[in-house]
């Protein structure tokens, strides 16, 4: 193991993966599917993957709301998901912020012409960022998300 980790860090510094300078700061998202069809679930996977490792950043996925900074929406909210996302932004501890991950959870997607959807995510819960695309590739997720982490730290 310990080789394999020693490899994947040499593979970093030749690839220029390396920490932003000052790198303090960290953000706990909690991921809830509202109702997409997993496109986007797909490249916030990706996210994770070593080429792209938003971990070094300080991104990091959380499995409860109260340990979480960020509530990361995906989907349209649909009738039977509003009050479970209404619960966990009400766990989440002060300041809460809200991403809205993906065209359908911002409102202008395929999915929100259908009778069990509420709409976007905005007539359920504050916005806070708006993360475009039919899913959004990685590289857009971390555009978007990183700001969050340096009003983290500061």
């Amino acid at each position: 193991m310990f080789v394999l980790l020693r490899g994947l860090r040499r593979d970093r510094r030749a690839a220029g993966l390396r920490r932003p300078a000052g790198g303090a700061g960290a953000l706990q998202l909690r991921h809830v599917d509202a109702g997409s069809c997993n496109a986007c679930e797909h490249e916030l996977q990706a996210t994770a993957n070593p080429f792209h490792d938003l971990a070094r950043f300080g991104l990091s996925i959380t499995a409860s709301p109260r340990h979480a900074d960020v509530l990361l929406v995906t989907g349209p909210v649909t009738t039977r998901m509003a009050v479970a996302l209404e619960r966990a932004y009400e766990a989440m501890s002060e300041p809460r912020r809200v991403a809205a991950l993906g065209d359908c959870a911002i409102g202008c997607g395929l999915l929100s012409s259908s009778a069990d959807v509420i709409g976007r995510l905005e007539d359920v819960l504050p916005v806070d960022v708006r993360i475009p695309g039919c899913p959004p590739d990685p590289a857009t997720i971390a555009r978007h998300l990183l700001p969050l982490v340096s009003r983290s730290a500061g």
